[in-house]
């Protein structure tokens, strides 16, 4: 594998954690290994691994773009990434409200649902 990829996969552990990271490449196959590569060297290796900004403001751009996009089946893992990225749920908040002015309120809203019910399982597994 590439550098690129090294570093990517350093910071895919790094915002998403050991465990995510060890289910997704349990699963991958020949059919996703090169879509796998190209997000580990792309996403990870590229823009999340760049100093350009912070991983807390990096961590409320991607959840901001994922509600207004409407690919909500990502949110529930980059809000459990906040734990690792330094977001807090005001800086969540403050992004899903962007989204709801800019991008329309039934998909913050429906990012906000997403987002309580995350926050909530993170909170009932920390009191185990």
């Amino acid at each position: 594998m590439s550098d690129r990829f090294d570093t990517g996969m350093k910071t895919r552990r790094e915002v998403l954690g050991d465990a995510h990271v060890d289910r997704a490449e349990a699963n991958k196959t020949d059919f996703d290994l090169a879509f796998q590569t190209l997000i580990t060297e792309g996403a990870w290796g590229t823009v999340w691994s760049s100093d350009g900004i912070s991983r807390r403001e990096r961590s409320m751009i991607t959840l901001a773009l994922l509600a207004a996009t409407g690919n909500f089946e990502e949110i529930p893992m980059h809000i459990r990434a906040t734990a690792r990225t330094g977001a807090s749920k005001r800086d969540v908040l403050e992004a899903f409200q962007h989204v709801a002015i800019y991008a329309g309120v039934p998909r913050a809203n429906h990012a906000l649902k997403l987002a309580k019910a995350t926050y909530a399982e993170m909170e009932a597994a920390s009191d185990d």
